[in-house]
């Protein structure tokens, strides 16, 4: 791992270093002093992700359902299914968080149950969403691992999600205040979405599991957009917040120096 300052630097073997198989990526990240992170397990060797650990990677987060949904009763029981087969696999590899989103994403990020254009969720998807929650948190509490609930942008990457706001998953995660469910609050999202980062993180910062990272726009290495992340940096570590942030970004040009620009920007001294 490579800790900056306070912070466990991990990186998304998913986004870096594409032109080279699955294990050459996580290995040129771990050499590089970071831990990786990945998606979907099914689309993973686990042996050899396995094999990896035990070498002495280590693995912080990975996808932590394969298909359900948080708002309505049918993909709520699938949720909980897909999120108990995947508890076994990260304990697997080592990996403590198990990431969630609204609902369940297609291989191009678009929800598989999308609401219309101008559609919010209703009160009962609500309602059902905390439930679903609650017994998310019971899960991970009694299998000792913790979820992980993302927020997304409707904007850019994917439209139509219900509860992608970083104001709705705060909702969502605060109103259940359990230590085996936190946000994963990604960056990248909530400046397309909603900006004021700074003021975000600091209302987050209880039930902040995991911060995620990339630049605006284009979804690249700090540096390359219009978020000021040393400036950000700073002020996570102002807050005493000393937790992971995972660079779930493209690199603009080559991985190594993506890798490194992301040192520098969450490197306080």
């Amino acid at each position: 791992m490579a800790p900056a300052g306070s912070f466990t630097l991990a990186a998304s073997s998913e986004m870096l270093y594409r032109d080279l198989p699955v294990a050459e990526r996580i290995r040129r990240i771990h050499e590089a002093g970071f831990a990786v992170e990945i998606w979907d397990w099914r689309g993973h060797d686990i042996d050899a992700l396995e094999a990896l650990h035990d070498e002495g990677v280590t693995f912080t987060s990975m996808t932590g359902y394969t298909t359900g949904t948080l708002g309505d009763a049918d993909g709520a029981d699938e949720l909980l299914r897909t999120a108990a087969e995947s508890i076994p696999v990260a304990k697997r590899i080592g990996a403590w968080g198990l990431n969630l989103h609204g609902t369940g994403l297609d291989d191009k990020g678009l929800p598989v149950k999308a609401l219309a254009p101008g559609e919010v969720a209703s009160e009962q998807m609500w309602a059902t969403a905390r439930h679903t929650l609650q017994r998310i948190a019971d899960l991970g509490e009694r299998e000792g691992v913790t979820f992980l609930l993302e927020n997304l942008n409707l904007v850019v990457d994917h439209p139509g999600t219900p509860f992608a706001r970083a104001e709705d998953t705060l909702a969502l995660v605060s109103g259940i205040d359990s230590p085996s469910l936190k946000l994963n609050l990604d960056l990248y999202h909530a400046q397309i979405g909603e900006g004021n980062l700074i003021e975000l993180c600091r209302a987050a910062l209880p039930w902040i599991g995991e911060i995620q990272v990339a630049d605006v726009p284009g979804r690249c290495e700090p540096g390359t957009g219009e978020i000021n992340y040393s400036g950000v940096a700073r002020a996570l570590r102002e807050m005493g917040y000393a937790g992971v942030v995972g660079l779930e970004a493209f690199a603009s040009g080559d991985s190594d120096l993506a890798l490194q620009r992301f040192r520098e920007a969450f490197t306080v001294t």
